[in-house]
């Protein structure tokens, strides 16, 4: 947070609270932003029996799933049939935790033991944030989905230039502290500003995806798709980098001004 500006210079008490409180929006933002970046639970797929879906398949869908060449339909028919979750970084499925040795018996007289379930996750290499995305998912023969090949690259370059544009702001938030003057909280501002239209981009790019994937590749009928937990603090952090730049904007600006008006006064 800017310190107080030096003698000769005077400081409403209002304006080092509009600071306070746009710093601290600052860094909620910062870690809103950070966790988002973080978890995998951007989109989250609930079935009804994820369990029974992998005995069936056997071994074979982790297999895919895992798989350095699966592509975008394979893991995608795998995050449907086993509650899975996709973040910006990683994709994972809930499966039993003996699905690669537990087979159910044909026939058997006793019911199945409860089997426990437990999360696996495979993170996208960074060939895979910029690999082209098909007309068809998994038919590379159907030519190149310019809409969501661009929009996958920029959901994965965004969060990093938001984050990137606050730590810079806040390297001048520093900086105005050394040299004790307020000004230099404009620049902080803007660039708390250019940081939210980067974090509401990737919101809309994310959803923008989502809608554009699931046309292409339908949810079957006992599936339910829904925006999880890490894309809702994204969603929080756009209007809170918004509030903090209107905050440093208006207190420094306000403040100079206030100022230039009382030095103009003290030489008449």
């Amino acid at each position: 947070c800017p310190c107080v500006p030096r003698q000769g210079a005077m400081m409403d008490n209002r304006f080092a609270t509009a600071l306070v409180i746009a710093c601290v929006l600052s860094l909620i933002s910062t870690i809103y932003m950070a966790a988002s970046i973080g978890t995998d639970f951007w989109y989250e797929y609930h079935t009804q029996s994820p369990a029974e879906n992998v005995s069936e398949a056997g071994r074979s869908i982790w297999e895919e799933f895992v798989s350095k060449d699966a592509d975008e339909k394979t893991y995608t028919d795998a995050l449907f049939r086993c509650n899975g979750t996709v973040g910006l970084w990683r994709r994972c499925i809930t499966v039993p935790k003996n699905s690669h040795w537990y087979s159910p018996p044909a026939f058997s007289f006793f019911p199945p033991p409860e089997t426990d379930m437990t999360t696996n996750c495979i993170s996208f290499s960074l060939s895979d944030q910029f690999a082209e995305k098909y007309i068809e998912p998994g038919n590379h023969n159907s030519g190149t989905d310019l809409n969501r090949t661009y929009l996958w690259r920029l959901q994965f370059l965004l969060p990093f230039v938001s984050i990137g544009l606050m730590c810079f702001g806040a390297l001048i938030g520093l900086c105005a502290c050394a040299c004790r003057s307020l000004y230099p909280a404009i620049a902080t501002g803007v660039l708390h500003f250019l940081a939210g239209l980067c974090t509401l981009g990737l919101v809309g790019c994310y959803v923008a995806g989502i809608e554009l994937l699931h046309r292409k590749l339908p949810l079957p009928e006992d599936v339910k798709g829904e925006f999880g937990w890490s894309f809702c603090l994204a969603c929080v952090s756009a209007p809170l980098q918004f509030m903090a730049a209107a905050l440093f904007i208006w207190a420094a600006r306000t403040n100079r001004k206030e100022f230039t008006l009382l030095k103009a006064y003290r030489v008449a």
